[in-house]
């Protein structure tokens, strides 16, 4: 299995994930037909898998510049 893609941990990456460790999505830059082909993998420890998800949900749900006219990230 591989370690986890976390900066400095060494860890096995149990969770298969999309997100970047800076919880972006990051294209493969191949023609892709599906969401599964078009992003890349990375692997996390349970630990950091869960502060990943922490972190994108809090800036997710910060108020700060969105309003009416804030497209949704499917229409982009």
């Amino acid at each position: 299995m591989p370690n986890c893609d976390h900066p400095g941990c060494t860890q096995e990456g149990e969770v298969i994930s999309r997100l970047s460790p800076e919880g972006f999505l990051v294209a493969t830059g191949k023609k892709a037909y599906s969401f599964r082909e078009a992003y890349r993998r990375f692997h996390y420890c349970m630990h950091h898998h869960d502060e990943l998800m922490a972190n994108v949900w809090t800036r997710v749900r910060k108020p700060d510049d969105k309003d009416d006219d804030h497209p949704a990230p499917t229409m982009v």
